[in-house]
């Protein structure tokens, strides 16, 4: 399976995974966040000619004090980088075959390379309740929140995993 940068050539329109709002952020904002804002970069699965999933990348950052102990890192007291797991949703007619976890490896190898390039402590996503289980399996803890909710959507949960806590999943490829 085929993970590369959305194009603006690529269909949309067909792909729904089950939340809408998942659906229209790839439909309606993906490339344009992409392309003309450069605030994050949307990556998708494509065994074949459609879009299975997709995955939206971002930089960021996070206050020391809200990332789980880590005794493999003695990381200092300002922010660290980290790589966000913006969103990441996969088509309802490929549910189940892997889509997800080729694109969480996809996620974690360019971790890895940010962190040889420009520096990055782990992956930090805002899962949804219903998935926060899933991240769970692959070490991501839950972190300290220091602000806010929305009551457009449910509340999400954010979660981290430090790239010294995913070396296994990393060398088992």
């Amino acid at each position: 399976m085929q993970v590369r940068r959305l194009r603006t050539s690529d269909t949309t329109a067909s792909f729904a995974c089950g939340d809408a709002g998942l659906d229209r952020f790839l439909q309606r904002h993906a490339w344009h966040n992409q392309d003309a804002l450069g605030i994050g970069v949307t990556y998708v699965a494509t065994p074949g000619s459609e879009i299975a999933g997709y995955v939206t990348l971002a930089a960021g950052a996070l206050q020391r004090d809200t990332v789980p102990a880590d005794p493999a890192a003695a990381y200092p007291r300002y922010p660290l980088p980290v790589l966000r797991l913006a969103r990441l949703a996969v088509d309802s007619r490929v549910q189940g075959i892997g889509v997800g976890g080729a694109l969480i490896d996809f996620v974690l190898h360019v971790a890895w390379t940010m962190r040889g390039q420009v520096g990055c402590a782990g992956v930090v996503v805002d899962a949804l309740p219903a998935v926060v289980g899933y991240y769970e399996t692959l070490g991501f803890a839950a972190l300290t929140a220091l602000s806010g909710a929305s009551g457009a959507r449910p509340r999400q949960i954010p979660l981290y995993l430090s790239l010294n806590d995913a070396r296994p999943l990393l060398e088992s490829d």
